[in-house]
């Protein structure tokens, strides 16, 4: 396949999908390395400047998204309500949970100071938060994780472009620490 074919075959399947596509899934289906398909993506991204649409990278994972100066268009054609934004406390949850996950509901409340539990399960709900297993301790309680959509909404390709806050963030032995600490 020439890069030409493999880019649109990247473009059928991002926008058939509707959602993020990771890249091994579309290499896999197109029959083509990996690195064919990031580059064919790669190529894709500034054929798409100036248009309606954009192609994003999420991690490692490829969607399409409307330009955000369309969105009252949109929204009209669609008539669809307005979304409300996320409140201070769904904030500092998804705070909390971007910047120390996997996170337990405990440890999320342990920092806030405040039960959270409501705000958690609005936050999976609207696809921000997931599920990522459960802790092997008594109770077995859900490890949470920011999602693609998350990435998505807030505009970043990765957890790697969230600013810096904390110059000295947890190691990972003692984010397990505290993990355990404030299980539920």
């Amino acid at each position: 396949m020439d890069i030409d074919e493999v880019k649109a075959g990247v473009e059928a399947i991002v926008f058939a999908a509707g959602e993020p596509v990771p890249v091994a899934r579309i290499a896999e289906a197109l029959d083509v390395e990996k690195s064919m398909v990031r580059r064919a993506a790669d190529a894709l991204v500034p054929e798409y400047e100036k248009r309606g649409i954009n192609l994003l990278w999420l991690e490692d994972s490829l969607q399409f998204a409307s330009e955000p100066q369309y969105e009252p268009f949109i929204r009209a054609v669609l008539e669809q309500k307005r979304n409300q934004p996320l409140s201070q406390a769904a904030m500092e949850v998804l705070a909390v949970a971007a910047y120390h996950q996997p996170v337990t509901k405990g440890y999320i409340e342990q920092v806030r100071g405040v039960e959270c539990g409501s705000v958690v399960n609005t936050l999976v709900e609207k696809g921000l938060l997931e599920e990522s297993g459960r802790l092997d301790l008594p109770g077995h309680p859900i490890l949470y994780v920011t999602t693609k959509n998350f990435l998505r909404c807030f505009g970043l390709s990765s957890l790697e472009e969230l600013p810096q806050v904390m110059p000295d963030m947890p190691t990972e032995e003692e984010k397990e620490e505290m993990l355990t600490l404030f299980a539920e």
